[in-house]
């Protein structure tokens, strides 16, 4: 019997093993030409690779990635409510929301918020109808990291509105009814039934948007904001050294990927098994009623 589940070998074929050796020469010829080719200048990338400004840029671009996408998920996560409401004006005011900021490219969203002051110099909060209020500046307070967060924010949001809509459409419409004739609440539900099983479709999206929104920060390097990208490009365009220093930026940009895939791989190794434990728990439901009695 235990012979039986030993997994079956697979023969290699001699087209496989020329593959292999082809691979392994052309692997070792790029690096070599990579690492002994003078024009690359390691010596200047190691110089600047822990460099003061260098490590500022990653931080602000750390800060803005982990600030954008908790912002961005909060305002998608109501977005797609919104859009699945059956309240028509509400359902189509975030279908205009999620097509306006998905069909124009983030840069020019990020221009425009950038010199929103020109649209509206000043804003008036307060109570409508009434002296009530304060203006804001709407110059000053549009600075060029602000102006980055905003963009990046919105821009996001309307992704991860899809995102998490496409993940409650993954959950079938049985459990759904089975959470809703055991009389539980709207909050309940989505924390007991909906969200567990919309995590595997989530996550694996969520996670590919962090990814490409460390390295969609390099945008906000136009509104002349020092994260990573902007760094290096001061730093070569006073010792025009400028492939060392693009090294530099794209080794923390593929340091920080590789360390960010980490965990998205284990949270959907996490929510994986958790979701093949779900048809189990979701029968047990089903078969019982509010005040725990079999029916």
């Amino acid at each position: 019997m235990n012979a039986a589940l030993k997994p079956r070998l697979r023969l290699r074929t001699p087209s496989e093993y020329a593959g292999w050796v082809l691979s392994i020469f052309v692997a070792i010829g790029i690096l070599s030409s990579v690492l002994t080719n003078p024009n690359f200048r390691w010596e200047i990338v190691g110089k600047y690779f822990f460099a003061e400004s260098i490590l500022r840029g990653l931080m602000l671009t750390i800060f803005l990635t982990v600030a954008s996408m908790a912002l961005g998920t909060l305002l998608g996560l109501a977005l797609a409510v919104m859009r699945s409401s059956h309240v028509k004006p509400v359902s189509i005011a975030a279908s205009l929301y999620i097509t306006l900021f998905r069909g124009t490219p983030v840069l020019v969203q990020l221009i425009f918020w950038f010199n929103i002051a020109a649209l509206y110099p000043n804003l008036m909060i307060g109570i409508p109808f009434t002296d009530i209020g304060m203006a804001i500046d709407v110059n000053t307070l549009m600075g060029p990291i602000t102006a980055a967060l905003v963009g990046l924010t919105l821009n996001e949001a309307a992704y991860m509105a899809e995102i998490i809509r496409g993940g409650f459409s993954a959950v079938g419409k049985g459990q759904i009814e089975a959470a809703d004739s055991l009389g539980m609440s709207a909050g309940t539900r989505m924390r007991k039934v909906i969200i567990p099983q919309a995590m595997p479709s989530i996550i694996p999206a969520t996670g590919n948007q962090v990814i490409g929104m460390f390295k969609g920060t390099s945008l906000v390097s136009v509104l002349g904001v020092a994260e990573l990208l902007q760094s290096a490009q001061l730093i070569y365009a006073r010792t025009f050294e400028t492939i060392p220093l693009l090294i530099v930026a794209s080794l923390w940009y593929l340091v920080m990927t590789l360390l960010l895939s980490y965990p998205q791989s284990k949270l959907e190794q996490k929510y994986n098994r958790a979701s093949s434990n779900l048809p189990r728990k979701a029968k047990a439901v089903q078969l019982t009623d509010p005040e725990g009695a079999a029916r």
